[in-house]
């Protein structure tokens, strides 16, 4: 019996060709994952200059405020500079106008003790309240030792001109030539809080569009302020016009009924073009007299004077002489005004006498005008004070960041004006603020390697 054997299954050519395919996935899969860990590492990259970026344009808005921020300080110091300066134009007004007072009631003092003319005299024809004015004056005899060039008033109008002239001059030009420098600092500083490791050779700060540069101007203070500080002044009563004329109410002669013995209160403090100030303080009798030679006419008895002048160009402004006589036994009133002086005695209504004496007797007080002063130029508020700063500094793997931001120090009122109408910026209102602005067209925001 013959056993036949049934062959093999022809197998084993599969399992070579099986084994042949094994780990070409693995290559695959290795190769995708260098893919994905590529871009993993593309994405984290990215991812970190992005937060370099968000981190370096947080930093420039805050630094950029900040600048604005110190330009808004210093307008505003330059403001209140400005104020104070009016301020203590005004205390020197007072000052000034104290000192011609105090000169004004020494003499009137003197004239009361000495009764020309007597006091019984004045309430007499003037009524009791003028007499009893004129007898208050007899305690003010040392009165005007404090209107004296080395008196306290006069010490204390030269502190004040010290303070305009010297101190609030200097602050000012220091200010101005200053801020460039003072805006950079600040802006420096704050990117150190930003960056600890801040160090100004791999931080590139640099400003550009920067309007500073003559957005303020000098101006003189003699030619532009006078007008505005009588303003000023003339908001207090002290520093106004001191006349007032008191009449007897009966007929002193026939040949003028219309006519009356007057008492003449004049007293005035002003500002000249050069921004000095003086102060003049004059009262007299005038007696109504007549003769057949001139009529009608006044005969002036002066009761009281004092002139205070800041400057030795300065005049009384009134009439006056600068040499008058201390008496008229030698020489009738009527016939020295004819030949010495162009007064009018008959219709004038001015204490030229006293005005003399005030100009003879005269204290001058230092003084040296109104100074300079800064504002904004004019046009400046259609270009605004601004500027813009850019930041370039070395980022993840050496990738050079760059940012710019822009910011502006611009003038408003906290509310509308009471009147309505539109304040333009000024260096006199301390209503300067600080806030961001759109900086203009940049370049690239991220540069290739260094």
């Amino acid at each position: 019996m013959t056993i036949i054997s049934k062959p093999a299954p022809q197998s084993c050519g599969l399992i070579g060709h099986a084994s042949t395919q094994s780990g070409q996935a693995l290559v695959f899969g290795m190769l995708l994952a260098a893919v994905a860990a590529v871009v993993l590492i593309r994405y984290f990259f990215t991812g970190q200059v992005a937060a370099a970026k968000a981190r370096q344009l947080h930093a420039l808005d805050a630094t950029a405020y900040s600048g604005a921020l110190i330009q808004a300080r210093a307008l505003n110091m330059l403001a209140y500079i400005n104020r104070a300066q009016i301020g203590h134009q005004v205390a020197m007004a007072h000052l000034v106008t104290l000192g011609s007072w105090a000169a004004f009631g020494g003499t009137e003092s003197r004239q009361l003790v000495s009764g020309n003319p007597p006091a019984y005299l004045i309430g007499l024809l003037f009524g009791p309240e003028q007499g009893a004015a004129y007898l208050a004056a007899r305690g003010a005899g040392a009165m005007d030792a404090m209107a004296r060039t080395d008196g306290e008033l006069a010490q204390a109008y030269a502190a004040h001109d010290h303070v305009i002239q010297d101190v609030f001059r200097s602050v000012q030009q220091e200010v101005v030539a200053g801020l460039p420098d003072a805006r950079l600092a600040a802006m420096q500083a704050v990117l150190r809080e930003n960056y600890p490791d801040y160090a100004k050779s791999a931080f590139d700060l640099s400003i550009t569009e920067d309007t500073w540069p003559g957005y303020v101007q000098a101006y003189s203070g003699r030619q532009e302020l006078p007008s505005f500080i009588q303003e000023i002044a003339g908001l207090y009563a002290f520093l106004g016009p001191r006349n007032h004329t008191a009449h007897n109410p009966w007929v002193v002669d026939a040949r003028c009924p219309m006519l009356r013995h007057e008492l003449r209160r004049r007293g005035n403090t002003e500002l000249d073009a050069y921004g000095r100030w003086q102060s003049i303080d004059t009262q007299s009798f005038h007696a109504l007299r007549s003769n057949r030679w001139i009529g009608c006419y006044y005969r002036e008895y002066p009761m009281a004077w004092g002139w205070i002048p800041t400057a030795a160009s300065q005049s009384v402004g009134a009439p006056h002489v600068d040499d008058p006589p201390d008496d008229f036994a030698a020489q009738d009133f009527w016939r020295w005004v004819r030949d010495a002086t162009n007064w009018d005695i008959h219709f004038g209504d001015a204490n030229p006498l006293a005005n003399s004496r005030a100009a003879a007797n005269r204290q001058r007080w230092q003084g040296g005008g109104l100074p300079g002063y800064f504002d904004t130029r004019e046009g400046a508020d259609t270009s605004g004070l601004r500027f813009t700063v850019a930041l370039r500094y070395p980022g993840p793997e050496g990738v050079v960041l760059s940012s710019r931001s822009a910011a502006e120090t611009f003038f408003e009122r906290p509310e509308p004006r009471a009147d309505g109408r539109h304040e333009a910026q000024n260096l006199f209102h301390p209503y300067w603020q600080a806030r961001l602005a759109t900086p203009g067209p940049s370049s690239a925001n991220a540069e290739g390697r260094s």
